[in-house]
This record gives C-alpha cells, structure tokens and sequence, in this order.
C-alpha cells in the first residue's frame, strides 16, 4: 500500500480512503467477522455490535489515572501549602499575646477564624483559680482525658473531655488534645480544639500540627507568672 497524498494503492490501482469508510459503513459485519485483521489491528469486540479499541482504551484509560493522580497531589500540595500559611499565622497571633486572659482568647479565635473549628480551649490542673479565660482543672484530670499519663497527645471524640467545652459542648463530636506543662514547678495543662464534624480529628490523624501550637502556647504562657 502506498499512502502518500492521502490515497493508497492496492494491487497497484489507488484506493481512496472515503470508499474504504464506505465500504466498511455498507458491510459492518465484514470487520467484526475477520478476527485475525482485528487482532493486526488491536481492535476487540466488546459486544455484538461494538468494536472496542482495545489498545486505545488502555492508554485512555492511563491517561486519565495519570490526570486524576496529578489532580490530587495538586489538591495535597495546596492543602498542605494552606495548613502551613494558617499556622504561621496562628502563631504570629499567639506570640502577640498581650496577657494570659488574651492567650486564652487568641487560642479560641484562631480555632475558628484561622481553621474553621468550634472552639480552642487551654486548660491548667491548679488548686486555685486558673487565668481568666483558661479552664479549671483538678489535679490528675489531664491523665484522665487523654486516657493514661503515658499519652501526649489524643485525637478523636473523648466524652472525658467534654467539660472542657463548657456551653459549647453540646457542638462538639471530635477533639484534638495536647499535653502541656508549663512553668517551674511545672503545671500540668492541655491545649484542646473541638471540632463539630465527627471526621475533623479521628485517632488515625497526626497531631504533630496541635503539638506544635501547644508548644507556642507553653513558651508564650511562661511570660507572665501564674499569680
């Protein structure tokens, strides 16, 4: 066969491709009954009236993996490229603490405004009163809401945890938890945000992100003595 100037040669006469699709398109069953120039070909029958393209199919089919794989590290990449801009802001927020009340305050307002959750709470076991705005609690309740001394860090729904939240309790159906300590003696304290979607914080999540806040607000906490 010759192709040049878009016509090809059979038996030394031409062929024009227009009466090759013709002929194909007045006998549809001359194709699909010749397996052996299907399979010169990469087509496959598919059904008993579609001839699939196999080959192309398949790199079709490639492509759009591909696209879909490109689409989601796109998707990671800004989502991660947001966390991180959100947290340097956040601590920028927590660093301009102007008192421990405003800590407190800064906690639950980047908590919402900055990542979209219910609430950010710090809380600090002590005798007495804690700051205003911290919540109150008792001496070995930080182990109890993380579930044993031994944890830093818990991520999940934690009924334990739901004083913390106070009023707003009723909104909260996850929590991500951090162990603090603050101070000399060091006081036992924890930096906790609530979520009102069940899927905001699962076990399964890292808390690396919260760990570092709680660490921010631990070295932010130490300016001012706890009187």
């Amino acid at each position: 066969m010759d192709g040049s100037q878009g016509e090809f040669a059979f038996g030394g006469k031409p062929v024009e491709p227009e009466a090759v699709r013709r002929f194909l398109s007045d006998n549809p069953d001359f194709l699909k009954a010749d397996t052996g120039l299907l399979a010169e070909l990469g087509l496959t029958i598919a059904s008993s009236n579609v001839v699939e393209f196999a080959p192309m199919a398949r790199v079709h089919a490639a492509h759009q993996r591909e696209a879909e794989q490109r689409l989601l590290m796109e998707e990671t990449a800004r989502a991660n490229f947001s966390a991180q801009a959100q947290t340097h802001g956040a601590v920028v927020d927590l660093l301009d603490a102007r008192n421990l009340a405003d800590l407190a305050r800064r906690v639950d307002d980047l908590a919402r405004a900055r990542f979209g959750l219910a609430a950010g709470i710090i809380a600090l076991e002590t005798e007495g009163l804690p700051p205003a705005g911290w919540k109150h609690l008792v001496e070995g309740q930080v182990d109890q809401i993380l579930d044993g001394p031994q944890r830093l860090a818990r991520m999940g729904f934690a009924p334990t945890a739901m004083g913390l939240f106070g009023a707003q309790a009723g909104e909260i159906a996850s929590m991500a938890m951090v162990r603090m300590a603050i101070w000399e003696p060091s006081r036992q304290g924890l930096l906790a945000f609530g979520s009102a979607d069940p899927d905001g914080f699962t076990p399964e999540m890292g808390a690396e992100l919260v760990a570092f806040l709680a660490r921010v607000v631990e070295r932010t906490a130490e300016r001012w003595p706890l009187l």
